[in-house]
């Protein structure tokens, strides 16, 4: 089953939304505003994908946390905690489909990892 992770309203997350389900692929989707992400599952993430992919640093939630919050991300485990307690942090979407973590909509990168399923 494939898993997409996000916030409903983003846009970005309304794109991968939306192509895979104009391209007839199952999938379900899980809201950070709904259920904030685990240590495990950002763990799991992180394992497949490097923390300065799956960190914004570049959002309005990451500008607006006090430089003691920010400074959280300096170490793996204060990293996971700030995302697991701020979701708004992590780029989106995040889709893991077998193995694969795709952090973000990039249409070339879903068509490529559909088309080979």
């Amino acid at each position: 089953m494939i898993h997409l992770y996000g916030i409903a309203n983003c846009t970005s997350v309304k794109k991968a939304r939306t192509w895979l389900t104009e391209n007839h692929i199952a999938h379900e989707f899980h809201d950070f505003k709904k259920a904030a992400p685990t240590p495990d599952w950002v763990s799991g993430c992180l394992k497949k994908v490097d923390l300065a992919v799956l960190l914004n640093k570049r959002g309005t939630t990451w500008r607006n946390l006090s430089p003691q919050q920010q400074a959280q991300a300096d170490n793996l485990d204060g990293a996971i905690a700030l995302m697991c307690a701020n979701p708004s942090v992590i780029k989106r979407p995040v889709l893991l489909h077998g193995d694969d973590v795709v952090v973000g909509f990039d249409e070339q990168i879903y068509r490529q990892m559909f088309q080979a399923a």
